[in-house]
């Protein structure tokens, strides 16, 4: 398998979508939130994009559940398997991981397993108040496998401490939570100058809103009847065009405080992805600002080299 990861705005669809098709591969997705059905435009979905030369490229596990609801990893992982296990049995050499998620991919490159955890109210109302950079260091107390990346918003930081902590009691009773076999996998990673980053993060924020209509794309998902904590929950972009779209700021401070969120949040998926280096995996760059071309010519040099080893 090739994964493909890279912080937002780096351009990993493109890449991943001209290897599938110098390769004859298919892509799963490594997006905690691009698996919402009508959350297009705020995740960056782009499947416009799954098409080159005329040819389609098959993607998976983008649009698996209505919006609204909460998708676990556990249940994410349980889908990657069985389209893994689809694409090798139809003979798909190169499976292409592709997304932000750092957790995702190192969860089915490692292998881990989670257990679906049920609420924890006892451990909810013991977290209430607290701040988000004080959940954020409280889960990271827990160890490596911990989604800090995603966090922007209390509710999705308590979920995940109330996660880590059931599989911390779980295993000190002897529990063991690999059941999935580690997956062997070139890495690649798209790496932008910081200046580059943030300067394209703040130009695609201005074209989703004032182009791409993703304030209408809220209105829609609000007036189907999903409750505004739902999609605040999901944080971002759906987070702040929802507390604009019910009064509680002004435009400028949605765009504001959105281009800040977003800035943190591409510099948390950086080091999630140092971090996976730390944790013994080898990550091979490549340089996001070359012509796309190159970087596909580069990537095919890499799995060569690492196909060879």
């Amino acid at each position: 398998m090739i994964t493909l990861l890279g912080p937002t705005a780096s351009g990993k669809t493109s890449l991943a979508v001209h290897l599938a098709y110098e390769l004859g591969g298919e892509i799963l997705s490594a997006d905690s939130r691009q698996l919402y059905k009508g959350m297009d435009i705020g995740t960056g979905k782009d499947l416009g994009e799954y098409n080159h030369r005329g040819q389609s490229i098959a993607y998976h596990l983008i649009d698996l559940v209505p919006a609204g609801e909460r998708y676990s990893l556990f249940s994410w992982q349980r889908a990657f398997h069985r389209a893994y296990e689809d694409l090798t049995e139809r003979g798909i050499r190169y499976p292409i991981l592709c997304g932000g998620t750092g957790l995702y991919a190192e969860a089915v490159l490692r292998g881990y397993h989670l257990p679906d955890v049920p609420p924890n109210p006892s451990l909810r109302e013991a977290l209430r108040g607290k701040t988000l950079e004080a959940l954020r260091i409280r889960l990271s107390s827990y160890g490596a496998l911990h989604n800090t990346t995603d966090l922007d918003s209390p509710q999705r930081a308590i979920r995940a401490i109330e996660i880590a902590e059931y599989i911390r009691q779980q295993r000190a009773s002897g529990l063991d939570y690999t059941e999935y076999p580690p997956i062997d996998s070139l890495i690649l990673c798209l790496d932008l100058p910081r200046e580059e980053r943030r300067s394209r993060i703040t130009l695609r924020l201005r074209e989703r809103l004032e182009h791409q209509n993703m304030i209408g794309e809220v209105e829609g998902l609000l007036a189907s009847g999903i409750p505004a904590e739902d999609l605040i929950y999901y944080g971002l972009e759906y987070k702040f065009v929802t507390r604009y779209l019910l009064g509680d700021i002004s435009y400028d401070e949605m765009f504001t405080s959105l281009e800040t969120a977003i800035h943190q949040f591409a510099k948390r998926q950086m080091t999630w992805f140092r971090g996976m280096e730390r944790r013994g995996f080898t990550l091979h760059y490549i340089d996001a600002m070359l012509p796309i071309q190159d970087q596909v010519e580069l990537a095919l040099q890499l799995l060569r080299r690492w196909e060879d080893s």
